[in-house]
């Protein structure tokens, strides 16, 4: 397991840490959470796939509005 020292900074009112680059995260996000005992986690968040956003949609049990939309004209090319 890799380690290092990091060196922890104020940003604003927030504090920071840098991280070195052989623990880069990809992306422009990531997620952190604090466990038991005071360890942080910090976490590349992964994309979710169209499935999983799909899966976590509520049926839509309104009903479909009616209208009028007459079907084109038949067009000679």
């Amino acid at each position: 397991m890799l380690e290092r020292k990091v060196s922890l900074f104020r940003n604003g009112r927030s504090q920071a840490v840098r991280i070195p680059k052989e623990f880069e995260l990809p992306g422009n996000e990531a997620v952190m959470r604090q466990e038991e005992g005071g360890r942080l986690v910090i976490e590349p968040t992964r994309k979710e796939t169209l499935l999983e956003v799909l899966d976590r949609l509520e049926p839509v049990e309104d009903p479909w509005p009616e209208f009028d939309d007459p079907l084109p004209e038949a067009v000679d090319l």
